[in-house]
């Protein structure tokens, strides 16, 4: 299995590139996000479903671009000139500045600014053109940008990253057990991170080891099995 791709860690936020996992879902991306220096007009949208990595992905880029990180809503009351200054800015749920005249107007000036020497990377669930952005010049420079997707987590995936997350807690499980569980959860990277720590929460109340029948039973409760 190819070692690499995106998810958050249970009991910490490091962003790591060794917690990234590359499958066919995802390796389009992060070969692009890792290619920011000829991003066409230094500019790149990131699409994908909740839980999918963006988050983790642009991270990554932000420690190696030396990027400012900020939330689209958040742009509102943002200093734009400190975070110009960076010379590149990672924004992340961008189409939450949707609806906003304060958010909006500030996102367009930030783009103008960082764009014209610098990388802007936007994360969002769906490419601009489905945001309802109310500002047209925002709107038309977004949907000019190079956008790239993630899909939602494919079988390998999830499976390497159900080894990773129980590894991390030192929990050791049957094998059989990966692939009962992937095809019964939900499918993202967040679902996953919640399933286990559910298992390791219940196996640990009741002093027992996490097994494929503990499994069923707690997805049964949630009407997932």
């Amino acid at each position: 299995m190819i070692r690499q791709l995106a998810f958050d860690l249970p009991a910490r936020e490091a962003w790591r590139r060794e917690d990234f996992f590359t499958s066919p879902a995802n390796a389009a991306a992060l070969a692009t996000v890792d290619d920011w220096r000829n991003w066409p007009s230094g500019k790149l949208v990131l699409v994908g479903p909740p839980g999918s990595g963006k988050t983790h992905l642009a991270r990554l880029w932000a420690a190696e671009a030396g990027a400012a990180v900020i939330s689209g809503p958040a742009l509102a009351e943002a200093d734009l000139p400190a975070l110009s200054a960076h010379g590149a800015v990672a924004v992340e749920d961008a189409e939450g500045t949707a609806g906003s005249a304060r958010a909006e107007t500030a996102f367009f000036h930030l783009h103008n600014i960082v764009t014209q020497a610098g990388h802007l990377l936007v994360t969002a669930t769906r490419p601009p053109r489905d945001w309802g952005l109310a500002l047209p010049d925002l709107a038309s420079r977004l949907q000019a940008a190079q956008l790239v997707r993630i899909d939602a987590p494919d079988d390998a995936l999830l499976s390497a990253v159900l080894v990773k997350l129980f590894a991390d807690r030192q929990i050791t499980v049957p094998p059989a057990l990966i692939p009962f569980l992937v095809l019964r959860m939900e499918r993202s990277i967040a679902a996953a991170r919640d399933l286990v720590a559910r298992l390791d929460a219940h196996a640990l109340a009741a002093g027992r080891p996490i097994t494929r029948q503990m499994a069923a039973q707690l997805m049964g409760e949630d009407g997932t099995d």
